[in-house]
């Protein structure tokens, strides 16, 4: 299973959990499953943590390597995704909201059944439109979700 990581994966961890200068242990952890292939971060993803000048971003700009997964979404994807999981009929507002939601989904669909999506984003059910939430969505695709702390047990994260 490969599991494609959320912006706000890392910067809540970062923030809340596992600051980089704190608990390194989970960084070099998080390089270490990147680098054999079982965690990936999309170009979208990338770009917006990339996006500012802090910790996280210097860190990850040093770790492209080992996390940035080299692959170009399927642009149909992400279409069908928007279209049939949160609005047939995008504004611009809509776009915005969305951010890089319909892009994860759309390179988890590229390999079902292969792939799992990693967010902290909490189901919220009642949401309708650009206002869905990640879980969600990826219920409707039958996209696993997870959130980090599965992840963590998943891949048998231990700070020694």
């Amino acid at each position: 299973m490969l599991y494609i990581l959320d912006a706000n994966v890392l910067i809540d961890a970062n923030r809340d959990y596992y600051p980089i200068d704190r608990v390194p242990q989970f960084w070099h952890w998080l390089l270490e499953v990147g680098t054999n292939g079982q965690v990936k971060i999309p170009q979208e993803v990338y770009q917006k943590v990339t996006a500012t000048d802090d910790d996280l971003s210097r860190w990850l700009r040093r770790n492209q390597d080992a996390l940035l997964l080299e692959e170009a979404v399927r642009m149909e994807l992400v279409a069908q995704v928007v279209r049939e999981g949160y609005t047939n009929d995008p504004t611009e507002d809509d776009i915005q909201r969305l951010n890089e939601d319909p892009f994860l989904i759309a390179y988890a669909l590229a390999a079902q059944g292969e792939r799992c999506i990693v967010t902290t984003e909490r189901s919220r059910p009642s949401r309708r439109g650009a206002n869905r939430h990640l879980p969600d969505v990826c219920y409707d695709f039958g996209v696993p979700c997870y959130n980090t702390f599965r992840l963590i047990r998943e891949l048998d994260f231990r700070a020694e």
